[in-house]
């Protein structure tokens, strides 16, 4: 049972997704850092100077000055500026992701259809691939 373990945390497969899974949160982590330092500040600039981190309703009715005073008091509450930020990730992250896929269909090559006809040993006329026998030429086929 070991070496049927051994074997299949070797296989490409396995290794493949570790690193795509690895490879992805470093993504999402520079995505997040894209969204939160370079998209968010000028987005609250236009709309009037609102840091959209801080946005958050507390439930239980006290008043907080920041995020972090809320955290600090366990309060719960609505933290709408948070899940705002995560969603532009989120869209981004997608975009982002649409984008690699595109490119890379457009970098695979086509698959080839199956082919369906074949042509006649003896008389080269098109006849399905599955025929016994020649409709034109009557040849019976290899």
């Amino acid at each position: 049972m070991l070496k049927e373990f051994k074997n299949f945390l070797i296989k490409g497969n396995v290794v493949d997704m570790a690193v795509g899974f690895i490879f992805g949160a470093a993504f999402a982590t520079v995505v997040k850092s894209l969204v939160t330092n370079i998209i968010m500040p000028p987005v609250g600039l236009l709309l009037g100077n609102v840091d959209f981190s801080s946005l958050f309703i507390p439930l239980d009715g006290k008043t907080y000055v920041s995020l972090s005073d809320l955290d600090k008091a366990g309060a719960p509450a609505i933290k709408l500026g948070v899940f705002f930020n995560d969603m532009v990730s989120f869209i981004i992250l997608g975009f982002v992701m649409f984008m690699m896929i595109k490119g890379y269909s457009k970098l695979m090559p086509k698959p080839v259809p199956e082919a369906k006809t074949k042509g006649c040993e003896e008389c080269g006329m098109e006849i399905p691939i599955v025929a016994k026998k020649c409709p034109y030429c009557h040849h019976v086929q290899a």
